[in-house]
């Protein structure tokens, strides 16, 4: 597939990942999608967000973990993701957004929004829309939407939390991304990993998340969350033409 990267004006910062020429002469829509967290003080990684066809996911409640979902979910890495999605001829438009969504109500989040748009379009028989986001206080909890067809029109709809079961839910900020204490404000004297510890690793099957439980660094009180975690509007904006 030969994709290329490059920077595009949003309505959210992000650069979009656009298929190739052949797949966009299919003619198509562009979308607008907004991601909101719905949480009292879950941060979120940045949104990854594909148009694909039917043939196409990035999870699956039930089934293995993809190492894109397994980075992602752990790491908060989603370069694994990207580059699986740049060798899959079903996908048709990607969008990497580069800025977290915080929780709506902290205070210390600034120059960070709880709420961002983006723009993707879909052709041909890319009728669907599939995002991903990591739970940034959570050792491999993430939130997302798989193969959602594309509205005529609009369409709003809710994600929940997942656990991609790759890894223990120690709960402990030894575990755990490093940005969860700088942005929630909860800290230890432990740093943090951006790194996959195969020592707490575990079957790597996609269930929903149980929570937050506590007894360790996390705070049910400050870092758990309701269901859903997220709110997801999407609008067609205009027709494209190439």
């Amino acid at each position: 597939m030969n994709t290329k990267l490059i920077a595009v004006a949003t309505l959210g910062l992000a650069l979009t990942l656009l298929a190739p020429e052949a797949a966009r002469s299919e003619g198509g829509k562009t979308y607008k999608v907004t991601i909101t967290n719905l949480t009292a003080g879950q941060p979120v990684t940045p949104p990854i967000l594909v148009t694909h066809t039917g043939k196409a996911r990035i999870f699956n409640v039930g089934t293995p973990a993809s190492e894109g979902i397994q980075q992602i979910a752990e790491n908060g890495n989603g370069a694994p993701l990207l580059d699986a999605l740049a060798g899959n001829p079903e996908i048709h438009e990607v969008v990497a957004a580069m800025a977290p969504l915080v929780p709506a109500n902290d205070p210390g989040a600034t120059g960070f929004g709880s709420s961002e748009t983006y723009t993707i379009t879909a052709y041909g028989k890319a009728r669907y829309l599939s995002f991903a986001s990591m739970l940034i206080c959570t050792n491999d909890g993430f939130t997302g939407i798989d193969s959602l067809p594309l509205p005529k029109r609009k369409a709003t709809v809710f994600a929940r939390a997942y656990d991609a079961r790759t890894e223990a839910n120690t709960e402990d900020f030894a575990d755990i991304v490093p940005p969860c204490q700088g942005l929630i404000g909860v800290s230890s004297d432990d740093m943090g990993t951006g790194m996959s510890n195969p020592v707490i690793a575990e079957d790597g099957i996609v269930i929903p998340h149980a929570g937050i439980n506590g007894g360790a660094d996390l705070l049910p009180n400050v870092h758990g969350w309701g269901e859903p975690v997220a709110k997801i509007e999407i609008e067609v904006v205009r027709p494209h033409s190439d």
